[in-house]
């Protein structure tokens, strides 16, 4: 059998260049885009979210003023094993957390995620804990309340 069969295709067709004229292969006169109006002009048609002359719906949804939307964002803060090994408390809870500036204040739960490892003891409170987060601090001799 030939090596020939098993190569592969090297030859590429350069893409129709639409819109300049007919030797192009692609049009001529409208080159696609049918007879006048806004879409066929130069730099013309609408924009994604036009829906046609109606209200629009980020129009037509309620206002939410103030900063209470920023919380909605995200309401859990995550910390790593490596960063509670970090803190200086033995004890902590969500107002610890915060007073050490290891989550932002607009935080109102927190979650402590069993990435990373932990050598001291600590003792947890009101905080959620992974299972193998709570393993971990439970092995370096704290308690999960």
């Amino acid at each position: 059998m030939s090596l020939l069969n098993q190569l592969t295709s090297v030859t590429s067709r350069a893409k129709k260049r639409v819109g300049r004229g007919y030797g192009s292969g692609k049009g001529g006169h409208n080159s696609g885009k049918g007879t006048k109006g806004q879409n066929a002009r130069r730099g013309g048609g609408v924009a994604q979210w036009f829906e046609g002359g109606q209200l629009p719906i980020i129009k037509r949804m309620p206002m939410m003023r103030g900063k209470s939307r920023l919380e909605i964002v995200n309401p859990t803060a995550q910390l790593s094993l490596t960063e509670i090994e970090n803190l200086k408390t033995e004890v902590i809870t969500l107002e610890s957390l915060k007073l050490e500036k290891a989550i932002d204040g607009r935080f109102k739960k927190a979650k402590i995620v069993g990435n990373g490892s932990i050598s001291r003891k600590v003792t947890v409170e009101g905080v959620g804990v992974t299972a193998g987060a709570k393993a971990a601090i439970e092995k370096a001799g704290g308690k999960v309340v």
